[in-house]
């Protein structure tokens, strides 16, 4: 029997441990999501924009600054790191 419990428990922790795999991966994916549209809110110019384009970018920026200082500094960063890893990519292609 306690062979058994330990088979089991070994599967348990495989199988949170791939569960944290995948939350991981959503996790960076969220960021990277997150720190684009930051990056979009940045760019806008609201003086240009239809009024239901504002609206929901306006939507957009009210949920970026409800994020943690660190939400949003990590989520740049992924941002950051993306695009500096395609622009190395395009140079040397």
């Amino acid at each position: 029997m306690p062979h058994q419990l330990i088979q089991i428990k070994d599967q348990e922790i495989s199988m949170l441990r791939e569960e944290m795999e995948i939350l991981m991966s959503e996790r960076q994916m969220l960021l990277r999501i997150t720190g684009a549209a930051a990056a979009f809110v940045a760019e806008l110019d609201t003086k240009t924009l239809p009024a239901n384009t504002y609206e929901a970018a306006e939507f957009l920026a009210e949920y970026l600054n409800e994020l943690t200082e660190e939400s949003l500094r990590d989520a740049l960063e992924a941002v950051k790191a993306h695009a500096i890893g395609e622009g190395a990519n395009a140079a040397t292609a």
